[in-house]
């Protein structure tokens, strides 16, 4: 039913064959009669996720069927790889967002506050 690489590619991202939901219609463009009257389009979804995926890119429906479950491997992958790319950079920013600043930049802002505060203080009301 399954190509043997589909099937591990599924086992090693934890999927299994009841997440998957299989629709099929008619497909257009080029193949004349067969594409009229057989239901050659295939869309797959991940139930959990969400994702689907739709090939009409064969006249043949089992070849639609491999292509749409490889293309739909390779979205989950792909959404889980940004997914993780997302967490990363989050945790990134929360390390630099906590981290205390250098010494150096420090001095300096506080160098300025004090300017400031003076530059005010000299701004006095004038007695007429």
């Amino acid at each position: 039913m399954i190509a043997e690489s589909s099937r591990d590619r599924m086992q090693r991202l934890g999927i299994g064959e009841s997440d998957l939901e299989e629709t099929f219609a008619r497909s257009s463009g080029p193949g004349g009669q067969n594409v009229n009257k057989v239901a050659t389009a295939v869309t797959v979804r991940h139930r959990p996720s969400g994702i689907s995926v739709t090939v009409q890119h064969s006249r043949s429906q089992a070849q639609n069927r491999r292509l749409a479950r490889a293309r739909l491997l390779d979205a989950i992958e792909k959404a889980r790889q940004t997914r993780r790319a997302a967490e990363v950079a989050q945790r990134e920013k929360e390390r630099r967002r906590k981290s205390p600043r250098p010494a150096a930049l420090k001095r300096r802002i506080l160098e300025a506050k004090r300017k400031r505060g003076e530059l005010k203080r000299q701004r006095g009301r004038v007695e007429i």
